[in-house]
């Protein structure tokens, strides 16, 4: 592996790696069609909007999460097989 590989994929574990980001990660996968708005994930976690915001950023930035506009609230998905990719790098054989 790559070093430039294996920092992607650190930084992506990294993001994963934090309980309210992956209840963000299930919360948006459980939800129809499979996004939801940023003003329908505040309130299962309890936490404010500028904190879920963050975790949200942490989750795109690290390619797990995609963001998109509508008006003025902004909706996210899964990135097709970006944990499928994780899963992948962990049943690699060594």
């Amino acid at each position: 592996m790559s070093a430039e590989r294996a920092a992607a994929l650190a930084a992506q574990f990294k993001a994963v790696a934090d309980p309210n980001r992956l209840r963000l990660i299930s919360i948006i996968s459980a939800s129809e069609g499979a996004e939801a708005c940023v003003c329908d994930l505040i309130e299962p976690l309890d936490l404010g909007q500028p904190t879920v915001s963050h975790h949200l950023k942490v989750l795109v930035d690290a390619g797990i999460l995609r963001r998109e506009k509508r008006g003025v609230w902004a909706y996210f998905s899964l990135v097709p097989g970006a944990l499928d990719n994780l899963a992948g790098v962990l049943a690699e054989p060594k």
